[in-house]
């Protein structure tokens, strides 16, 4: 037969233009040389599965996906497909797997692919746009059935339903068909035995509703839809069909409404949509049958979320009852921990979180609903659709009283508290900290040194930062500041202050609220050296003031010299280092007094940096000295590197140009081995500023770039090597 001359000519110009030979192109797309020349010289038909590859690593946009030719079917063949939607869009990489599965040989019986998704995902137009595009390959005809496997106020079609069906389309008289379920299908399989059948299986409740409407004969193929998994089907082809992508939702909204088709709000509705096809289509229709509307309109109506649900009915389609659908057909016990799921602030949890809201192991509960498509999956956390969240949280409020909705949340902070406090430990092992008392132990997390506390938080903290502010929120005012508290120490390692100070802020009118006086003055301390790193001289000194005010109204001392020691370091900022020097002295002696080790290191190291601006560099050399032994014996890593970049900067202000370069090289090891991007670009900034003054601009260039690569925003306030850098820089 004859090939295709045009699609042959258009896939030639696009391999030649991507510079690829036959044979580099054959290699990518896995099918030989030898039909791939035949294709482009018109010898040969191509194949849509081929279009789709070729598409994809020519980078041409489906634009050899829109030649292939589509073969009609036989005029003799029976075919019962609906119409295929005009308005589809994308779904290219999806549909070559369809067809492509649908189209290999299978040894001993028919190929079978199932399309599974959430609820309107689009499985239905996807399967019939490509049944529509291979049934011509079906000299017996095209079968299609509804089996209403989650269709809102219809009974699933049964097995024996759809055989009694399928037999009268292929002509058995009614008189003829079995009464038993087994002998239809024994029946059925004789029936289609020597026939090239595409059986399209639309929306399927279970595998087993499937299984007995597979024929035998290896020249037919089913393509079955489904909500779930179908994992049963052990031998068939799965195709997971997940949202499409902001950029196809749009085109799907404009393909159903094509006003205000310039918008920029349809972004935003399509994202309010939760880029849901059905979703999706039935704004877009809502749109067009509201002639005075504008887009704006329709974002504004969508914009409320608990309303958002219903404002997503046109009358005919409607978002919640496809969901409801799913959600009562779960047991009992995956229908309370679905609706636990939605306690959760943030967009994706992970497994102890699950486990934490419903105060067991829950693992075989997850995966029901992963499998159920319910839940979706990505490196070991769990998301739920925003709108599938909004429906299910409506049924939580009349489905989980008030008194397990605060139990489970109790047991998530009592979890996550846990959790962060044994990553802290790791991070600042000679931090004080109160001894927070936990009545059921949580499991405990996969962290056992500081990489992997520095890594946990890195993934987890912006949750607990949810969980902190609901926990404020609710009432839970103890959890509140003891995890504002306790998330100190990665936000002072990886410098992320807005979430720090809106913890604290946070945690602060918690304590207040709860009448805790301690919690109050710790937590503003805490603020302030928030404020103080990010160079908020102002906020930091009343933050601290406040926090004096407390602690001495307490009559506690450590929290007295700890604000004093504060305030002498917006002081040193400000320029007033002889102030500064006084408070410094004070605390470090009381420290020193009460055995307070790390504390007293560190606040020599602040004397010798308040020192060092004075030009006392030998005095300033001698604390560092005793500090950095201090945090060697301690094992605080991050202390060391401060204090590294401390001493390099002193032997650079001297002169001492190789042992700065040496000194500035440790900071930057020991910084990048505690995780501290912040002191390791202050070292390469030092670096620079060190070859700068050795004229090797080349090598200064290279550190300052590393230095940006790091942290680009040093404040030259805080940072005395970012302002030598600055002052190097200026004309």
């Amino acid at each position: 037969m004859a090939g295709d001359p045009a699609f042959g000519a258009e896939l030639r110009r696009l391999r030649q233009a991507a510079g690829l030979s036959l044979t580099e192109l054959a290699s990518r797309v896995h099918y030989s040389k030898g039909y791939l020349s035949k294709v482009e010289t018109g010898v040969a038909n191509p194949n849509t599965a081929l279009a789709a590859l070729c598409d994809t690593e020519l980078g041409s946009g489906g634009t050899l996906a829109a030649l292939v030719p589509i073969a009609a079917p036989p005029e003799s063949a029976l075919s019962t497909l609906p119409p295929a939607t005009a308005q589809f869009v994308g779904r290219t990489t999806e549909l070559a797997s369809i067809e492509a599965a649908l189209r290999e040989p299978v040894f001993g019986g028919p190929s079978v692919c199932v399309v599974h998704g959430m609820a309107g995902v689009g499985k239905t137009a996807l399967a019939l746009r490509a049944a529509h595009r291979i049934q011509g390959d079906f000299a017996g005809g095209t079968l299609f059935l509804d089996l209403r496997g989650h269709t809102p106020g219809a009974a699933p079609v049964s097995a024996g339903e759809a055989l009694d069906r399928f037999l009268r389309l292929l002509g058995v008289r009614g008189e003829r068909i079995p009464a038993h379920t087994d002998d239809r299908a024994a029946l059925f399989r004789d029936r289609t035995r020597g026939r090239a059948l595409l059986l399209v299986l639309d929306n399927a409740r279970s595998a087993e509703q499937v299984r007995l409407l597979v024929p035998a004969e290896q020249a037919c193929r089913v393509l079955v839809t489904s909500r779930h998994h179908l994992a049963a089907l052990d031998e068939a082809s799965h195709v997971a069909l997940d949202l499409p992508s902001p950029d196809e939702a749009a085109a799907l909204f404009r393909a159903v409404c094509a006003r205000d088709e310039t918008s920029p709000e349809v972004d935003s509705v399509v994202e309010r949509c939760g880029r849901l096809p059905l979703a999706v289509r039935i704004a877009a229709a809502k749109l067009r049958s509201r002639p005075s509307w504008r887009v704006a309109d329709l974002n504004r109506r969508l914009a409320d979320e608990p309303a958002r649900i219903a404002a997503l009915d046109d009358g005919e389609r409607d978002v919640a009852a496809a969901f409801r659908v799913s959600y009562d057909d779960l047991p009992a016990p995956r229908r309370r921990l679905l609706a636990l799921l939605t306690l959760y602030p943030g967009a994706d949890l992970g497994h102890w979180c699950a486990a934490a809201l419903a105060g067991g192991e829950v693992e075989d509960a997850l995966e029901h609903l992963l499998a159920s498509n319910l839940l979706s999956e990505l490196d070991g956390r769990y998301r739920m659709h925003d709108l599938l969240r909004t429906f299910v949280r409506a049924q939580a409020e009349t489905e989980i009283s008030d008194r397990e909705r605060d139990a489970a949340l109790l047991r998530l902070l009592e979890a996550a508290l846990f959790s962060a406090v044994r990553a802290d430990q790791f991070i600042a092992p000679q931090r004080f900290r109160p001894d927070f008392a936990f009545t059921d132990k949580p499991r405990e997390p996969e962290i056992h040194d500081e990489a992997g506390a520095i890594s946990w938080l890195r993934e987890e903290w912006p949750h607990l930062v949810a969980l902190c502010l609901l926990a404020g929120d609710r009432g839970f005012h103890s959890h509140c500041w003891k995890l504002a508290f306790t998330l100190r120490g990665y936000f002072f390692l990886a410098k992320l202050w807005d979430p720090w100070l809106r913890t604290c802020k946070r945690a602060a009118a918690s304590a207040h609220a709860d009448g805790d006086a301690w919690a109050e003055a710790t937590t503003l301390n805490n603020l302030g050296m928030a404020f103080s790193d990010r160079g908020d001289l102002d906020d930091a000194a009343d933050s601290y003031r406040r926090a004096l005010a407390l602690y001495s109204r307490l009559d506690d001392q450590h929290g007295v010299h700890t604000g004093l020691s504060n305030l002498a370091w917006v002081e040193h900022y400000r320029g007033n280092h002889d102030a500064a020097l006084d408070g410094l002295r004070t605390a470090r002696d009381f420290y020193q007094r009460t055995g307070s080790d790390r504390n007293a290191a560190i606040t020599t190291r602040g004397l010798a940096i308040v020192k060092t601006a004075l030009a006392d560099y030998a005095g300033a050399l001698g604390d560092l000295a005793f500090a950095l032994s201090v945090f060697d014996r301690l094992g605080l890593d991050m202390d060391a590197a401060m204090a590294l970049n401390a001493e390099a900067r002193i032997h650079h202000l001297t002169g001492h140009l190789t042992e700065a370069s040496a000194t500035y090289l440790a900071a930057r090891d020991r910084s990048l081995e505690c995780g501290s991007t912040y002191e390791a670009a202050r070292a390469e900034t030092g670096l620079g500023n060190v070859a700068h003054d050795d004229r090797r601009p080349k090598d200064a260039a290279d550190h300052w770039t590393r230095a940006a690569d790091l942290h680009p925003t040093l404040d030259p306030v805080m940072v005395p090597e970012a302002h030598t850098h600055q002052t190097t820089q200026t004309p």
